[in-house]
């Protein structure tokens, strides 16, 4: 069983990943001074703490879901006013100081708990998976499967773009530094359209 408006879905993620958010400048500065591969235990520390984030938020209101389904409407509404809020802090956002000068050596670990402290403790992912998840759950059936759907696109498409962002690290700050606020114009207007989308949407 596939969730809710799943293409919607992958749109909504696809353009969060590309936007240059603090994870994808952790990994720029990390690519530029310690390589690509170490980067990776970086991006699994990122979706490491995702994954948990997802199970903890969507495990512990499911069942309050399956029983009041009137809520879903009010966490539609909050998802728009998220996405809302996502398009304003992307458009009042500039990269900087994407280069650090002082290297110093760290472990594997250090990589790994780095990307998953910055996921971890970000507020914008612990209000993702609560407010946008919902909405592409149908929980009258077996909402285990379409989560698991959700999830593992949401962590797998994201490691990808983190891989890509550290793959491309020194072209993009080049491109970042001399246009800082071109993608982020083109993020903006994209959200912005989704929220649209997501308002006039019934599915409950």
């Amino acid at each position: 069983m596939l969730p809710l408006n799943y293409l919607l879905f992958l749109q909504i993620i696809i353009f969060l990943f590309i936007t240059p958010g603090t994870p994808r400048m952790v990994i720029i500065s990390y690519s530029m001074n310690y390589g690509i591969q170490k980067c990776i235990w970086t991006a699994l520390g990122d979706i490491s703490a995702n994954f948990i984030q997802a199970i903890l938020v969507i495990f512990f209101i499911g069942t309050f879901f399956s029983d009041y389904p009137e809520f879903l409407n009010t966490i539609k509404w909050l998802g728009v006013a998220y996405l809302l809020y996502l398009a304003y802090d992307i458009y009042t956002s500039v990269p900087k100081n994407l280069i650090k000068k002082n290297i110093r050596i760290k472990s594997f670990f250090s990589f790994y708990r780095d990307g998953f402290l910055v996921a971890g403790t970000s507020p914008k992912a612990w209000m993702f998976f609560p407010f946008i998840f919902p909405q592409f759950i149908d929980f009258s059936q077996n909402f285990i499967i379409q989560f698991m759907i959700l999830i593992f696109t949401y962590i797998i498409l994201d490691f990808l773009s983190l891989v890509g962002y550290a793959m491309l690290a020194q072209k993009l700050i080049i491109w970042l530094k001399t246009n800082p606020k071109v993608i982020n114009k083109i993020s903006t207007a994209v959200l912005i359209f989704i929220a649209f989308l997501i308002s006039i949407s019934n599915n409950y």
